[in-house]
């Protein structure tokens, strides 16, 4: 008698479980292909992320310290010089604004750092804008604006202050004939420091409603894409600083910063005209003369300064 059925019965068995350890193999290998492919997946994709980070963060770095760019062409110091008439005066016909400068013969040099959320800015305005526009307009005086913005962290983060002086760069580069008369019109309608301020909407609403706005399609897109917004935080860092053309200061006391041919004018509180039309002439070389006082609580406008000689 044979053990055959035996045999061919332990050679199944032997042939299934070789069966079996082979699928497990199979499996085991199928397992570690997805397990590569996971982890190259893995690495793939962070990969892609951190490039992308790294882009990023290159393109903001690359952003932050890119040039601000040319500013407006009326503005090569910084600030607009409004002449007789109250036209703009060009760079080239343009004395340069140092300490002690004037423009012309014995033409009274003005020059002005204001911030147009800043209160005493708007103080200021409101007593002798008119003053100073009717020295300018008659070519008594030229007077040298210098938007900047130094409240910009005073407006619930919409940085008021920044909009504001590059809406008014806009206007000196696009519409430089009506720059006094906008900067008269973003002083009335001054909101109050700690505000969220006026929005780009309102503000081109109000510089563009300035009659005889030129180009009003550029100051209006120039406002929306802030053309100007990087060049005024510059320029606004750089007077900070000390670099402040027109003195010869070398600290920056705040705005506003009124200097009359280079001499700093100490504000009054409250602020006046009386005052500031007594320091022009003096600072204009009448030093032996004083305005005549007005009578009126509201000033009235003089072409020139009106000193009353005095004896020795």
């Amino acid at each position: 008698m044979t053990n055959r059925p035996e045999g061919d019965a332990r050679a199944a068995r032997n042939a299934r479980r070789e069966a079996a350890r082979q699928r497990a193999q199979r499996a085991r290998a199928q397992q570690k292909r997805r397990q590569r492919g996971v982890r190259l997946g893995l690495q793939i994709g962070l990969g892609v992320v951190l490039l992308a980070a790294a882009t990023i963060v290159t393109l903001v770095l690359v952003d932050s310290v890119k040039p601000a760019g040319p500013g407006p062409s009326t503005m090569s110091q910084g600030g607009i010089t409004i002449g007789q008439g109250l036209e703009p005066v060009s760079a080239s016909s343009s004395a340069s604004p140092g300490a002690g400068a004037t423009d012309g013969a014995g033409t009274v040099r003005i020059t002005l750092y204001v911030d147009y959320l800043c209160p005493t800015c708007g103080e200021f305005e409101q007593a002798n804008g008119g003053y100073i526009e009717d020295l300018v307009d008659s070519g008594a005086a030229t007077v040298d604006i210098h938007p900047v913005a130094i409240l910009s962290n005073r407006s619930q983060g919409t940085k008021y202050s920044l909009r504001a002086a590059n809406a008014a760069a806009c206007v000196a580069e696009h519409s430089p004939e009506q720059f006094y008369a906008v900067n008269q019109a973003l002083f009335a309608k001054q909101p109050e420091q700690g505000t969220a301020g006026l929005t780009d909407t309102q503000l081109t609403r109000i510089v563009t409603g300035v009659d005889g706005l030129t180009e009003r399609r550029a100051v209006t897109s120039c406002i929306a894409d802030q053309d100007y917004s990087k060049w005024v935080d510059e320029q606004t860092t750089s007077v900070s600083q000390g670099d402040i053309p027109g003195s010869s200061l070398t600290e920056f006391p705040g705005t506003p910063l009124v200097l009359v041919n280079g001499q700093q004018y100490e504000l009054t509180s409250p602020v006046t005209n009386d005052d500031f039309r007594t320091f022009v002439v003096t600072a204009a070389g009448a030093t032996e003369a004083t305005p005549t006082p007005t009578p009126s609580a509201t000033p009235t406008r003089s072409a020139t300064p009106s000193p009353t000689p005095t004896k020795r």
